[in-house]
């Protein structure tokens, strides 16, 4: 199958393009190369790549592909704060955009990486299916939602759009980010000797591995049309939901000598979910996820030794996204659109 990942120079999507060159695919990855230069350890096996802004892409820039597998966005909370307009351009607009260039150029299937955040704050103790209500609470989280409305009123016999609402990331790539909960808490441990929580640790979240995130996607790839067609999956799993601050604790097993601390005032984070994972565990039973939170910790403490990870490194904007963006801004590399200011 000859599949187009963007954003394959980011966090996820990195990992993802790799995984499915070695399932033997035939990848090509798209990415504005925002984060050219941000690598972590040992760059990653090249695949065929092209530069340019999902918001540009026409057919013609799509001829020839089977699939598409959509990881480029602003990827954070953070990055909404600073400018909501941001998010929905880059994440709804621009998804949208690459969904009808997609669908006019025959590409038959679209996979789009969605999130859990769409949740918010659930106010219940049951973990959340894909049928419960979505209660987003940022930007971030409201673009997914509609991005998801916008895909399935493309949805046709020869377009089906996939919707993998993926749990909050965590694991090593060649593009870290030290900006997403448990590589955060690793990065404060390692770098300071304080596991350092920024809300009071009471608020659920679910977890899940980047290359878990890249089995899902080798799954619905695989699956036959009915499967996939217009349809959405959480994808993580049920045991992987967590309280901050038991992730917090996981941690100070892996590293003991770390304690725990909260930051002055620290109180909950008004994101809480839980979330039930059995629609994607009962439909792709073979790519159901491997990792645990407890093998997360101890590959990212052990990553982390073997690149020598400083608090220069933890607190400066090679792994976090919005310093980088402010970066790129303040150095007249964007324009207030997010676009490359011309040489």
């Amino acid at each position: 199958m000859r599949v187009l990942v963007t954003g394959h120079h980011g966090y996820i999507g990195a990992v993802v393009a790799r995984q499915l060159a070695e399932a033997g695919h035939d990848v090509v990855g798209l990415d504005a190369f925002l984060y050219r230069g941000c690598d972590f350890g040992r760059e990653p096996q090249p695949v065929e790549e092209r530069r340019g802004d999902v918001r540009d892409v026409t057919a013609a820039d799509l001829g020839g592909f089977d699939a598409v597998v959509h990881f480029a966005a602003l990827s954070n909370d953070p990055l909404g704060d600073l400018n909501p307009e941001w998010t929905y351009d880059v994440n709804l607009k621009g998804t949208l955009q690459l969904a009808r260039a997609a669908k006019e150029a025959g590409v038959a299937r679209f996979v789009f990486s969605s999130s859990c955040s769409m949740y918010g704050a659930s106010g219940r103790d049951d973990p959340l299916d894909e049928d419960a209500p979505l209660k987003p609470l940022t930007a971030y989280a409201e673009s997914k939602v509609r991005a998801e409305e916008g895909l399935s009123a493309l949805a046709d016999s020869g377009f089906s759009p996939v919707s993998l609402r993926n749990a909050t990331a965590y694991g090593v790539s060649p593009r870290l980010r030290l900006d997403v909960v448990l590589n955060n808490l690793v990065g404060w441990a390692f770098t300071t000797g304080r596991i350092r929580l920024l809300s009071d640790g009471s608020s659920w979240r679910p977890i899940v591995h980047v290359r878990d995130v890249g089995r899902a996607v080798l799954g619905v790839l695989a699956a036959p049309r009915e499967l996939v067609h217009d349809r959405a999956y959480n994808v993580g799993a049920t045991a992987e939901n967590y309280r901050i601050r038991d992730l917090a604790g996981l941690v100070h097993e892996v590293l003991p000598e770390c304690d725990v601390e909260f930051a002055a005032g620290a109180s909950p984070d008004p994101r809480s979910y839980r979330v039930d994972f059995r629609r994607f565990e009962t439909a792709f039973p073979e790519h159901c996820p491997e990792w645990t939170a407890r093998d997360g910790t101890s590959e990212l403490a052990a990553a982390y030794a073997d690149v020598g990870l400083t608090w220069d490194d933890f607190d400066g904007q090679r792994y976090t996204r919005l310093k980088r963006l402010r970066a790129l801004i303040d150095d007249g590399v964007l324009d207030g659109t997010l676009r490359r200011q011309a040489a």
